[in-house]
């Protein structure tokens, strides 16, 4: 008998946690969702402002700064051209630094490309994340309101019942919808910082050597 009842205890104590949980469980979901809509917001706003005049813009940048005679013209193509806002910046910060040697300005170049696509990765990473915790969430709203639930059936109380199946029902669409949306958005966004990358690069690589011609130039 005092084994019963302290499995009984015990049982108490999971129930009263589980119950403690639920509505905290049902509040990370919201903002799972919520986050999940804003960052498609964000996808949807880059898509159709920033990416959209992207491609075609680089190559044309790439034959303007072969044509500069100057740091000073390459830095007034760079902030006039259709690039991303933190692709000028790096370019620009490549141009700020006159009292470097070729190598020095090439191990600059490097550490701004590694930190460029760390920033890239901490974006994907939220996505992920969401990704990933969505269905977790929703597996816990799942199965949190089944106990009430049976105890309910097990009383003939079905209007207990169905509303714990209704709250079950509910989570578990929230958390999948959030994941979906999470992970459809970090498959877009891997393929766009991919493709921003090796772009980056190269126009960090054509703007290192012009400024080594002209730095020649310069010399002669």
């Amino acid at each position: 008998m005092k084994g019963e009842e302290s499995v009984f205890g015990l049982s108490d104590i999971l129930r009263a946690i589980s119950d403690g949980m639920e509505k905290p469980v049902v509040i990370i979901l919201i903002i799972l969702m919520a986050a999940s809509v804003f960052m498609l917001g964000r996808l949807f706003a880059e898509a159709v402002g920033e990416r959209r005049k992207l491609r075609p813009e680089l190559p044309k940048l790439l034959d303007r700064l072969r044509a500069c005679e100057s740091v000073e013209e390459m830095r007034s193509e760079i902030t006039c051209s259709g690039l991303l806002r933190r692709q000028k910046a790096l370019l620009l910060e490549l141009t700020g630094h006159s009292e470097l040697t070729p190598p020095m300005r090439e191990a600059m170049a490097a550490q701004l490309l590694d930190a460029e696509e760390e920033h890239w990765r901490g974006i994907v990473r939220l996505t992920d994340l969401i990704a990933r915790l969505g269905p977790m969430f929703g597996l816990l709203g799942t199965l949190i309101p089944l106990g009430p639930g049976i105890i309910a059936l097990g009383n003939g109380d079905t209007f207990t019942l169905s509303r714990s199946l209704l709250t079950a029902f509910d989570t578990t669409v929230a958390g999948l919808l959030a994941a979906a949306v999470a992970a459809v958005i970090s498959a877009v966004r891997r393929r766009w910082y991919r493709r921003s990358e090796s772009e980056l690069e190269t126009a960090a690589e054509c703007l290192l050597e012009n400024m080594k011609l002209v730095g020649r130039e310069k010399d002669a």
